[in-house]
C-alpha cells in the first residue's frame, strides 16, 4: 500500500540512534546541559496546544529523576528524552476521565506555559505532526512497559532500568528484559462492494470498527485474520494481503492492517467477543464517514481502521 506509512504514529523516520544507548555517561551530560525532556504523567504526555510541550531537564518535576529517563532519539540534530512524572498529585482531579476509554480532561502542572497539559494521547493524536505523534507514542509505551514490568519475570526479583531505558536487567538472577510489542491483525474484510464492521460491547454507543485480534504464538499474520474473523463473526475468509501497520501505544500493540477476502457471507457472532457485526455497503459508509448516518458513528479518525476504511472507499488499497 503506496501511502502505509501516512497512519498515525507511523513514517515520521525518527532517528532512534540505538548505539547512543549503551552510552550513559554521554546521555547523562545531555541532560545536565538542559537537554528538552517530554514529562508524560499516568500514561498522558505533556501537550502544549498542537504540539508536544518539551520542557528543560532541569524542570523541578523531572531534575531528580534523570536516572529513570528514556532516550527517545534525535530529532533532526535534537536529542529527546522522555520521563514518567507519575508521582505528581495534581491539586484536583475531581470531573477527570482518568483511564476511561477517552479521557478529555487536561492537568496542568507547576512552571508550564498557561497553553500546556497533560493529555490522553487517544483524544488528541491527530493534532500531533508525523513527527510529534511517533515521539508521543514511543515515549508513552515505553514508560507504560516500565510502569508494568518491574519485576523480573524469571525470578520476581525487582530489576533495574538499563541502556538508557529500552532494557530491565534483574540483580538477582541476571535476566534481561525488552520492552513488548503485542502484534494485532486488524482487518478490512470484503466481499463484493460491502465491509464487515463490528463493536466491542465496552464501546461507545454507535461506534463501529474493523474487527480486530492478536496473534498467538506460532501462528501466522494471514492465519490470524482468517481465524479472528471466523471466531468473532463466523464469515470464512480466503486471500489475505497486508496493507499497513501502526504502532499502537494503548498499552503496547503493533496493529498490523490487512485486506481479507470473504468466501462466505453468512454471520454469526460470538457474543464474548463482540456485540454486534454486519456488512455495510460503500455508499453507506460514505455517508458514515460524511456524519450523515443517524445509528453508525464511523471508526475514531487517527486509528488505523479509520485509515483503511478511507483508502478503501477511496479505491487507494494497493
Amino acid at each position: 500500500m503506496k501511502l502505509a506509512e501516512t497512519v498515525t504514529f507511523g513514517g515520521s523516520a525518527l532517528d532512534r540512534a540505538a548505539q547512543m544507548r549503551g552510552k550513559p555517561d554521554e546521555l547523562a551530560k545531555l541532560l545536565k546541559q538542559g537537554t528538552p525532556v517530554l514529562m508524560i504523567w499516568r500514561g498522558k504526555p505533556l501537550l502544549d496546544g498542537d504540539a508536544l510541550g518539551w520542557v528543560s531537564a532541569s524542570h523541578p518535576l523531572v531534575a531528580d529523576h534523570h536516572a529513570k529517563a528514556v532516550f527517545l532519539g534525535f530529532d533532526d540534530d535534537q536529542p529527546r528524552f522522555a520521563i514518567d512524572v507519575s508521582h505528581w498529585e495534581p491539586d484536583d482531579l475531581e470531573g477527570a476521565d482518568i483511564g476511561a476509554f477517552v479521557d478529555f480532561s487536561e492537568q496542568r502542572p507547576m512552571d508550564v506555559p498557561d497553553t500546556a497539559g497533560f493529555a490522553e494521547l487517544r483524544a488528541t493524536m491527530t493534532r500531533l505532526s508525523p513527527r510529534d505523534a511517533e515521539l508521543a507514542a514511543t515515549g508513552k509505551a515505553v514508560l507504560d512497559w516500565h510502569r508494568s514490568h518491574r519485576f523480573c519475570a524469571r525470578c520476581g526479583a525487582e530489576s533495574m532500568m538499563a541502556m538508557a531505558g529500552w532494557q530491565r536487567n534483574c540483580p538477582s538472577c541476571g535476566g534481561k528484559h525488552f520492552p513488548r510489542t503485542d502484534p494485532v491483525v486488524i482487518m478490512l474484510i470484503t466481499r463484493g462492494n460491502s465491509v464487515l464492521i463490528g463493536r466491542s460491547h465496552f464501546w461507545p454507543e454507535g461506534m463501529y470498527s474493523l474487527l480486530a485480534g492478536f496473534v498467538e504464538p506460532g501462528e501466522t499474520v494471514e492465519a490470524a485474520v482468517r481465524r479472528e474473523v471466523f471466531e468473532e463473526a463466523g464469515v470464512e475468509v480466503g486471500q489475505v494481503e497486508y496493507l499497513a501497520s501502526q504502532p499502537w501505544p494503548f498499552p503496547a500493540s503493533l496493529m498490523i492492517g490487512c485486506h481479507g477476502h470473504a468466501t462466505t457471507s453468512d454471520i454469526t457472532i460470538d457474543p464474548v467477543e463482540i456485540e454486534e457485526a454486519f456488512w455495510i455497503t460503500r455508499e453507506r459508509m460514505m455517508e458514515v464517514f460524511a456524519g450523515n448516518d443517524p445509528t453508525i458513528k464511523p471508526a475514531r479518525k487517527g486509528a488505523i481502521a479509520h485509515f483503511l476504511l478511507a483508502n478503501w472507499l477511496a479505491d487507494r488499497l494497493d
